[in-house]
């Protein structure tokens, strides 16, 4: 062979390599193939107290007058807590942990695979994309979390949450960017050890939260949405994603929370899973509200069928924002536990009516999301004493083990993939065992 062949052959065995380098920055092997038969939840990792190593003062828990939180996490099984301004009815400190702790996150994805939680969504708010240093606390949390579901082979994905998107001809084009960090730097799908980035139809979701309602400072039609979509699903470096929109409740329809406008259906369209946001939407303290949630799935994932696209609906085990109405509303302060949680039956309501709907895959919000009443992770029956000079008020369990949740959500990831039968009647622990 001439020396001139072997120069033509040698240049393109490197081009052939440079290309497949090029196709193969998401690793395609992955224990979690597809999103189907998985409960995931969302995962805030947000929480901060004074004394972590971070720049926090009070970030977590507020203080006497200032709280942001509904219920209060059991910090039993923590390695590292931190003292706040609140007591227990035994005239003890209360303390509270934080997402910066190494060891906070390690022991949340424990839980996960104790109780049989499939995994989480990490939640990457939109404020953080625009960091161009990649030095923030958040970024730590991220990389301690993909360890964690490694070393417990938990399913775990990237949520992008537009909630910090303003209107001033901002859009929100640094997701790219941020993307191409995560993917090359942390290595999010291509962790070191079991592969566990979630994939969706063979490929890697990638999850956009915040998509046509009508509160938000931004008009979908301007923020370059379409652009950040086409280049998750087709970079040839970055892509082949599968993207997950997260929008309004009402989001088939175009009514109640969601904005009038069809254009969100063209943003739907052009994804591979839809998560409408239920949260605040239904209520056991509603006739038959189970009924119309039920129905909203039905046709939901009817109009999905029809138009080629995954549904995945969200459920929630009751809600609670009174603490941080009182500020942030405070003609509209919120009544503590507003949406009851009644003991795991309404969280056991949604759950088993989303998968007699037809549900092949749930939402569940959140894992960690005390400020608002919506976490699944071991909470106390026992929280702090209200400041009734403040009116400060914290929710407790209705006299629950603080795990109740974590189990519940693995009993119906059972039935969801069909390993134990249905019921609808909340199940009951063996306390024998």
């Amino acid at each position: 062979m001439s020396k001139l062949k072997l120069a033509f052959l040698g240049c393109l065995l490197i081009s052939l390599a440079n290309f497949s380098y090029a196709q193969n920055r998401h690793n395609k092997t992955t224990l979690y193939p597809s999103y189907k038969g998985l409960i995931m939840a969302g995962y805030q990792g947000w929480f901060r107290a004074a004394g972590d190593g971070t720049k926090a003062t009070r970030y977590a828990y507020g203080n006497e007058e200032r709280s942001g939180l509904d219920m209060w996490p059991d910090v039993t099984e923590y390695e590292k807590t931190y003292e706040t301004p609140f007591k227990l009815t035994n005239g003890q400190t209360a303390r509270f942990f934080s997402s910066a702790d190494k060891s906070t996150t390690d022991l949340h994805f424990k839980w996960m695979q104790q109780y049989g939680v499939d995994g989480v969504f990490m939640q990457r708010f939109f404020g953080e994309t625009k960091n161009k240093k990649h030095d923030s606390e958040s970024l730590a949390i991220i990389k301690n979390a993909f360890e964690a579901a490694s070393k417990y082979k938990r399913a775990i994905a990237v949520m992008y949450d537009l909630s910090g998107l303003n209107a001033k001809g901002e859009d929100c084009s640094s997701i790219i960017e941020d993307w191409k960090y995560l993917v090359d730097q942390l290595k999010v799908t291509n962790q070191e050890g079991a592969k566990t980035y979630l994939h969706h139809n063979g490929k890697p979701i990638v999850a956009i939260w915040g998509v046509g309602f009508p509160d938000r400072p931004y008009n979908t039609r301007n923020i370059g949405l379409e652009r950040v979509i086409d280049f998750l699903k087709n970079d040839p470096v970055y892509g082949g994603c599968a993207v997950m929109l997260g929008v309004p409740n009402a989001w088939r329809t175009l009514r109640a929370d969601c904005l009038p406008d069809p254009y969100l259906h063209e943003i739907i369209k052009q994804c591979d899973i839809v998560l409408p946001w239920s949260v605040q939407r239904y209520s056991p303290l509603l006739h038959n509200d189970m009924d119309r949630y039920r129905d909203d799935v039905i046709d939901d994932i009817k109009w999905c069928r029809d138009n080629k696209i995954d549904y995945v609906p969200c459920v929630y085990p009751g809600f609670s924002w009174h603490n941080l109405s009182r500020y942030e509303f405070p003609d509209d302060i919120k009544p503590v536990g507003s949406i009851p949680r009644e003991g795991g039956r309404f969280y056991w309501q949604m759950l088993s009516t989303a998968m007699s709907a037809g549900a092949s895959m749930i939402y569940v919000a959140m894992f960690d999301e005390v400020n608002e009443g919506t976490a699944i992770f071991k909470v106390t029956d026992n929280p702090p004493v209200p400041a009734a000079s403040t009116g400060t008020a914290f929710t407790n369990l209705d006299g629950k083990p603080s795990d109740t949740y974590l189990w519940l959500t693995g009993e119906a990831g059972k039935m969801l993939r069909k390993e134990k039968p249905l019921v609808f009647k909340m199940p009951e622990r063996d306390t024998q065992k």
